[in-house]
């Protein structure tokens, strides 16, 4: 059974004595701002019980929510709750912890790599969910009769999936290795500061020289804070491909970065002034920044690390990305060493098959 809640009071009178774990999920939107638009928060009170749908739309409702949310004696379970956390982070000021990703732990099962909702209670449960109001408006008001069921549904079964999870990871002895993941996961949704490097993850870096990529760094950290601080998209500050080609260009000064922004379409030109200034104002760190490699990567090697992953991931039981992406892979060879998502046990099942690589005292 669900029931709407659209008061602080009825929020509280409902969890004065919260249960152990609870489901949690979110509708929001995130169409038109940086920050997702938190639009409705549910919680499953325990497996087959009631479910509270809360409008966060409702003042003080945010606030109402702290408690539970930060309440170390509730378990949240959640399903890939990335976004969730930064809903959360920015309506709430608080993230909800501890944290059970069904999401991660299926995959440390063994189960299955980035499994969505439904699939997974299908997996687990035998229970086949409809999917039609994945792209509804949550913000309009009242909601409909199918968009209630579809969000109670949401976090319906995640007790059932989190008493089978756990028992497989106690089984296996990774329960230790999802709680690890789960408290780097906040960490990461809690860091204000963002991707330190952000020119990394954009493959196109990779054709610049260094000086360009510095320039590129530069736009693309003031592009972050100016994001947020409008709360608008990122492309819509400024698009990757344009960031890329001022950087490439260099523009000599206002009136030709001026020219370069007239001859692109949708391009930001009433924020010239900001642009020009980042665009050549070194930044305190850029020196240490690590730059965005391609053709002079030793492709051999690489390739020697992936086959290692995918031999002690297949050793496991568990996906190759869960291990480690080519992105961290990347790093390692880059001296990243073993750190974030690669410290822990993930350096503990791979060390000792990476390490002659990345020494070159083996071949593969």
């Amino acid at each position: 059974m669900s029931q709407w809640i659209d008061t602080p009071d009825a929020l509280r009178a409902r969890l004065a004595a919260p249960p152990a774990s609870i489901g949690l999920d979110t509708e929001f939107i995130r169409e038109r701002t940086y920050w997702p638009q938190l639009a409705l928060v549910q919680i499953a009170l325990g497996d087959g019980g009631d479910v509270l749908l809360v409008d966060p739309l409702v003042p003080g409702m945010a606030e109402a929510l702290v408690p539970l949310l930060v309440d170390p004696g509730v378990l949240k379970l959640m399903h890939s709750p990335s976004e969730d956390l930064v809903a959360f982070q920015h309506t709430c000021g608080v993230l909800p912890a501890p944290l059970f990703d069904t999401q991660a732990a299926a995959a440390l099962c063994g189960i299955g790599g980035g499994m969505s909702y439904q699939k997974l209670v299908l997996a687990v449960t035998g229970v086949a969910l409809e999917k039609g109001e994945t792209r509804s408006d949550w913000l309009r008001r009242p909601l409909s009769a199918s968009q209630l069921e579809y969000a109670a549904d949401d976090v319906r079964h995640l007790h059932a999936m989190h008493a089978s999870l756990q028992q497989q990871l106690n089984t296996l002895g990774r329960s230790s290795w999802l709680a690890e993941d789960s408290a780097r996961q906040l960490a990461n949704a809690a860091n204000e500061e963002g991707d330190r490097w952000p020119h990394l993850v954009m493959r196109s870096a990779q054709f610049l020289d260094a000086p360009a990529q510095r320039r590129l760094l530069r736009l693309l950290r003031w592009r972050e804070a100016h994001a947020r601080r409008s709360d608008r998209p990122r492309s819509w500050i400024l698009d990757n491909e344009l960031a890329v080609t001022l950087a490439r260009a260099n523009p000599a000064d206002p009136a030709a970065l001026q020219a370069q922004l007239d001859a692109t379409p949708k391009a930001p030109k009433s924020l010239r002034d900001p642009i020009w200034q980042a665009l050549t104002t070194p930044l305190a760190d850029e020196d240490e920044a690590p730059l965005a490699r391609g053709e002079d990567r030793d492709k051999k090697q690489l390739r020697a690390m992936q086959d290692a992953v995918l031999a002690v991931a297949g050793e496991l039981g568990v996906p190759e990305g869960v291990l480690a992406s080519r992105k961290l892979l990347e790093a390692l060879q880059d001296g990243g060493g073993w750190s974030g998502p690669l410290a822990g046990w993930r350096r503990g099942v791979l060390e000792a098959r990476l390490q002659p690589l990345l020494a070159g005292t083996t071949t593969a």
